[in-house]
């Protein structure tokens, strides 16, 4: 049975300033939300998925005290649906490209979790002066080979998790995804959440969340990702790269690699967490979320 169970979050019901605009590039009608639009620098965030949403919300309410957060549904995803796209790497760059140019942003902080971690690196890789910083939290490891050894750690992971019958429910409903089938993806990563959150808290997740989850936009970047090009050692930055992962994440071994493309990153493991920190352990992630950005706390 073949993997695809590559990461996103959860949404959250904490209430938020925010203001909300369609981005066309192409086929493509992105979903952003902006917060805090009033602040000089921007960092944006990237979703884990492939094709699956996540607003980051904990996220979003550390970093809009200082700075401009803009998130998105990425192609395919939720709002930001659409029939004939495509789905290549060099999409989701002028993806990018496209927010960049919509919000009259030079240069940006980078923030990706999980296949958006991927995804950062990427852009960071082919636009490496339009970044200011990057963060990767628990980022899945590479392209090409690197991709299908990811999956299979993953898939392994799933397996440890689930009873025999969740696994052969997540086998069925994985085959269907593969065929097309949206609402098979959804009760798919329903299972892939409940693993996620077993040695931690319960899953709270309202139902409509599964409906912005596409099979399209799934099968179609899992593929593209493992045709795209290995990823070159980065060896002179000109910016600051921080990598975390928790203490009983979802990678293996290929998590080896990241230091090997970037010698420069300092690399964290959070402990008592796994593939979501600011869920699992949101006291010790938000440290280091403002230890990296330079974020007053306030005086308590």
């Amino acid at each position: 049975m073949k993997a695809m169970f590559l990461l996103f979050l959860l949404t959250s019901t904490v209430a938020h300033s925010q203001k909300k605009a369609k981005v066309k590039n192409g086929d493509a009608n992105l979903n952003t939300t902006v917060y805090s639009d009033d602040k000089t620098e921007t960092v944006l965030l990237l979703h884990g998925g492939p094709g699956v949403p996540d607003e980051m919300l904990e996220v979003v309410d550390i970093l809009k005290k200082k700075y401009r957060v803009i998130t998105f549904e990425q192609r395919g995803v939720g709002a930001s649906y659409c029939k004939n796209c495509s789905y290549t790497m060099e999409d989701y760059i002028s993806d990018i490209d496209a927010i960049l140019e919509k919000y009259d942003i030079t240069k940006v902080h980078l923030f990706g979790h999980s296949w958006g971690g991927l995804y950062a690196q990427i852009y960071a890789i082919e636009r490496p002066e339009k970044i200011k910083s990057l963060f990767l939290c628990s980022t899945s490891s590479g392209t090409n080979t690197l991709w299908k050894k990811t999956e299979k750690e993953v898939m392994s992971f799933n397996r440890k998790m689930t009873s025999n019958k969740e696994w052969i429910n997540m086998g069925w409903n994985s085959f269907l995804g593969m065929l097309g089938s949206d609402k098979a993806y959804g009760k798919v990563f329903k299972q892939v959440l409940e693993n996620y959150y077993k040695d931690y808290s319960d899953l709270k997740l309202d139902n409509e969340f599964y409906t912005k989850i596409h099979s399209k936009p799934i099968n179609k970047t899992r593929k593209e990702i493992r045709k795209y090009k290995s990823l070159n050692e980065v060896i002179n930055p000109q910016f600051p790269i921080l990598i975390t992962y928790g203490d009983n994440d979802i990678y293996g071994e290929s998590k080896d690699e990241l230091p090997k493309r970037f010698p420069t990153a300092t690399i964290t493991t959070i402990k008592n967490s796994g593939h979501i920190p600011w869920k699992h352990n949101y006291a010790v992630f938000e440290k280091i979320l403002v230890d990296f950005y330079n974020i007053e706390k306030p005086a308590e």
